[in-house]
């Protein structure tokens, strides 16, 4: 009796015309997280990711996982690139200032080369 149903189940799976995805669509909330200005996913970060899962009965916290350490390490090189780039943009301000200010000083110095108005001219300019 077994046989008989074990051919129909496989004729009727054969016939069967759906195919499988394994890929996943969106995420199960990805899109009210990222509104609200939370991560992606909630393994992304947030205390269920960072803190320990448990510690010992004596109050001493659990040694960290490889997860935690990778995160922690990823995040230091991360603010160290901020720190460099952010150095970076500070250094590329103070050069552009000090080229504006050599450019109003040799605009300042070609203009004290110019020819000064005599006689005249320089009593009506004055006067105004």
């Amino acid at each position: 009796m077994a046989a008989p149903i074990r051919t129909l189940c496989c004729s009727a799976l054969r016939l069967n015309s759906r195919h499988f995805s394994s890929t996943c669509g969106v995420q199960a909330g990805q899109k009210w997280r990222l509104e609200h200005g939370l991560s992606r996913s909630g393994t992304e970060y947030g205390p269920l990711t960072d803190l320990p899962d448990w510690s010992f009965e004596d109050g001493r916290p659990a040694p960290p996982l490889k997860g935690q350490l990778r995160r922690r390490q990823e995040k230091e090189v991360l603010a160290k690139r901020i720190v460099m780039l952010n150095s970076e943009v500070d250094r590329g301000m103070e050069v552009w200032k000090e080229k504006q200010e050599e450019a109003k000083r040799l605009e300042e110095h070609k203009k004290s080369l110019l020819l000064k108005p005599k006689g005249k001219l320089l009593i009506k300019k004055t006067q105004s």
